[in-house]
């Protein structure tokens, strides 16, 4: 059946997109009748509600400067200005763009001494109009004309040249903080972060950049709720969500099911969707996803190189090149580039290698059809290292340095990731989207496998085994968007369907019993015997192949009912076949579960800066136990009951959002000895509260924080564990604190300093609860200092040297400890 239902639905998105070709598609050029993101009934609110609309844009040059003339709708006040940097920033209340070409303005070079030009709208019905200087902050006259509001503009004088005539510079605010995010993409709708009724936390590019944080899961120590879990021997980016292990991680949208440690040169920022998401992705854990949009194409030319180098022989240049390939601009592309180096902080300078390039085109077809076409490729070796072990109830009392594994343990990746994306606006309230996304991960590994620790003598057996794994994904996304109305009600609407399909196989192999020489934990030797070969594994125990074949099938309407309160329904059905092969028996199985996932919000926007949401979602996972029939076992269901707040502060530079969640994973299987099968009787349960805070506090003052509590625990027996057991690696407090503060004027201005503490509870160090992973605060620090098109930067991570530990992979003998102190030094140029 599902094979028919993929065929019919494959050719269904391909008739869709049959308009889309040059040939078919119209070429009216529709946005130059009505902006697309102003319809003819949002139009008439916003003269209803008394705003003034800037219609058309003006940039006239002369000798001396240039004149910015915004033609309107009516009247506006004259505007005070401000400056920041080099740039002057007007703020113009109770008024709205609503150009021919979209809803923002920009040019680039238009005299010599300016540099760019440029106009968007902001929450809370201001436009802002930001004009930067080369050398310094252009001056300006604002005055109120028959057409409209004309700023003449004279480029500003740097300081050297100045000489005594110091300009005064009154400074109010500067252009909106890269603190403060305002969409994300994980929901598939196009609707702000302001009007969603869940918790979806953004970390955006600059913070990233402000803690020089090189791994995802760096930056995502900035979200409530959020910890790692073990890694595999530190090879793979692995997350703990609301107290729920997360399988997979996306990128743009996309499942990624590959085992690596994802890079971080081209995201753009990183999505958080809290809770249950089977609505909008399927098969899913309930504690949420994380979803990494990567940088596209510029409009501008840009290019920017940067190095970083540090503690323990790290260094890492980069490069970020883009613009349009024409003149008219319909072609555009850039290009991502990193390399890593690194001895790491583990004895024995273990050796990390890593190469990335990312180039991305894209193609403006029609005015309203565009194509972009993405690649990447990774390869990657690391050392295999399982970290520390435990003794008794705590870490074993040993450096965190301290390597159990051999000198010749190693992991290497090849991954390549390559797809396209092909956008159609039929007019101002529809258009469609089609993807596609190919993925290919492969992966082998040879290690000294830690097994059991004897306390007394610190002596632990180990094990030489290799695993060798592939990977192929192959997804396809169609999806509508579109708005409309049924009498007074508006709805945004969204309707599609995924395919994939996703095979994973490979072997594991080990070095017979008693053939591995133990190691001891207070007085390592490495190199007692010659590492094997891969032909003297000879201990086969995984060979097997395992294809997963879903189709998804969605639904999403956003409805405003009235001026401040929205609804949410959504719905989603899932039919996935699932067939693994064991080649070590000859045995197969298959099952074909399907599941419907629901979701309903409801947000209500008492005041303006201020919204009240309450949700209720469903998400699903296929069940890999059988019960005594040798059936497979019905889904897990996942199911969550949401309260939260999210307000706007300090006329929108600052969000605050306060969650209070509840969450119930039922249909666990656990095994039932009287029977010797699985019974889907166990169960998990989640509940807590959490509060993220990002934005900018006063001009040159940005912040993300974050504070979370969980009560995790088993509520029915699941193997053996007894209800009310701790959950594995999940603290019940978590919180954070970034902020930094960069001088905005005078003799010192670009300075900037940064400073960040991080805390993660105690928690439970392995299923058993046998032992303890302690509770850690760790603290970092950050000078810099941006001037012109450069930029220098120190960052010191762990600044008091804490010993602590990050997560547990399995059992007592893979514990991943933090790195120490590290200095991490950046300079980078932009042209």
């Amino acid at each position: 059946m599902v094979d028919k239902l993929q065929r019919l639905l494959l050719l269904a998105g391909v008739l869709a997109l049959v308009p889309l070709s040059p040939g078919a598609a119209e070429t009216e050029d529709r946005r130059s009748e009505r902006p697309r993101s102003l319809s003819a009934e949002a139009s008439q609110l916003d003269l209803a509600q008394g705003l003034v609309q800037i219609t058309d844009v003006q940039v006239d040059t002369s000798a001396t400067g240039l004149r910015l003339v915004l033609e309107t709708s009516g009247t506006l006040t004259a505007p005070e200005t401000t400056t920041a940097g080099n740039a002057l920033t007007a703020e113009i209340p109770n008024a709205v763009l609503a150009l021919p070409d979209g809803d923002s303005f920009e040019v680039a070079d238009p005299i010599d001494g300016i540099a760019r030009v440029a106009l968007t709208n902001l929450a809370g019905d201001r436009v802002q109009v930001s004009i930067t200087g080369i050398e310094a902050p252009p001056t300006t006259d604002v005055s109120v004309e028959a057409t409209g509001l004309v700023l003449s503009v004279v480029p500003g004088v740097a300081a050297a040249a100045a000489a005594d005539e110091e300009a005064l510079q009154i400074l109010v605010t500067g252009e909106r903080s890269d603190y403060v995010p305002t969409e994300a993409s994980v929901t598939r709708l196009d609707v702000p972060l302001r009007d969603t009724p869940r918790s979806i936390q953004v970390v955006p590019r600059q913070v990233i950049e402000d803690q020089a944080a090189n791994r995802v899961g760096d930056a995502l120590r900035n979200v409530s709720n959020v910890v790692r879990d073990g890694g595999f021997g530190g090879t793979a980016d692995q997350f703990i969500m609301r107290g729920f292990f997360l399988r997979n991680i996306f990128r743009d949208g996309f499942r990624d099911p590959t085992f690596s440690i994802l890079e971080t040169s081209n995201i753009e920022r990183i999505e958080v969707i809290k809770g249950p998401a089977s609505v909008l992705q399927g098969n899913l854990e309930p504690g949420g996803a994380i979803n990494v949009v990567t940088e596209q194409p510029l409009a501008n030319p840009r290019y920017e190189a940067q190095l970083r180098a540090g503690s323990f022989g790290f260094i890492r240049p980069t490069a970020d090149l883009s613009g349009p390939l024409t003149d008219a601009g319909d072609l555009r592309y850039r290009v991502n580039l990193a390399y890593e180096g690194s001895d790491g902080f583990r004895d024995l300078d273990q050796d990390v290698e890593r190469v990335f390039v990312s180039p991305v085109l894209a193609w403006d077809i029609t005015d309203d059809t565009t194509l972009t076409l993405e690649f990447s490729y990774l390869d990657s070796e690391r050392p295999f290292d399982r970290g520390l072990v435990a003794s008794g109830r705590d870490v074993a009392d040993i450096p965190v340095r301290r390597f159990l594994g051999e000198p010749d343990d190693f992991y290497e990746l090849e991954e390549i990731s390559a797809g396209y994306r092909l956008e159609h606006q039929f007019n101002d309230q529809w258009g469609i989207r089609n993807a596609f996304r190919f993925l290919s991960s492969d992966t082998v590994d040879f290690r000294a496998e830690p097994l059991n620790l004897n306390e007394a003598t610190g002596e632990l057996t180990r094990n030489f085994r290799s695993n060798d794994d592939l990977s192929q994904t192959y997804l396809l996304q169609t999806e509508v968007n579109g708005r409309f109305n049924t009498g007074s009600l508006e709805h945004n609407v969204l309707l599609g369907f995924d395919l994939s399909r996703v095979t994973d196989g490979g072997t594991q192999s080990r070095l017979p019993a008693g053939l591995t020489p133990s190691i001891n934990i207070f007085n390592p030797v490495y190199n007692q015997v010659t590492p094997p070969s891969f032909a003297e594994l000879t201990n086969v125990v995984r060979d097997n192949f395992i294809r997963t074949d879903s189709i998804g099938i969605f639904a999403q309407d956003q409805i405003e009912l009235t001026d401040n309160l929205q609804l949410l329904l959504a719905g989603r059905v899932d039919f996935v076949e699932q067939r693994s092969e064991n080649n070590l028996t000859g045995t197969s199985d298959s099952q074909s579960p399907t599941a419907f996932s629901p979701s309903i919000g409801l947000l209500y926007r008492p005041v303006e800066p201020l919204a009240l949401y309450a949700s209720f979602s469903r998400s699903f996972q296929p069940n890999f136990g059988t019960d005594i029939d040798g059936n497979f076992l019905d889904p897990e269901r996942g199911t969550q009951y949401e309260v939260g707040l999210r307000a706007e502060l300090l006329q929108g530079n600052l969000i605050a959002n306060l969650a209070v969640f509840h969450i119930n994973r039922s249909g666990l299987a656990t095994f039932d000895a009287a029977t010797g099968a699985f019974v889907p009787t166990a169960e998990q349960r989640s509940r807590g509260v959490e509060l993220d805070i990002s934005g900018e506090i006063l001009p040159g003052w940005n912040v993300i924080a974050s504070v979370g509590y969980i009560d995790a625990e088993f509520t029915e027996e699941f193997f053996g564990l007894e209800p009310g057991s701790r959950v594995d690696n999940v603290p019940e407090h978590t919180a954070s604190l970034w902020t930094t503060y960069e001088i905005q004027s005078g003799d010192l201005q670009g300075l900037g300093f940064g400073a960040g503490v991080f805390h993660v509870g105690e928690r439970a160090g392995d299923f058993g609860d046998t032992f303890d992973l302690p509770g850690y605060w760790r603290t970092d620090a950050a000078v810099f200092y941006n001037r012109d098109n450069w930029r220098a930067a120190i960052n010191v991570q762990n600044l008091f040297d804490v010993r602590y530990f990050t997560a547990n992979n399995f059992g007592r003998v893979a514990i991943e400890p933090g790195a120490p102190l590290t200095i991490i030094g950046t300079l980078s140029v932009e042209f």
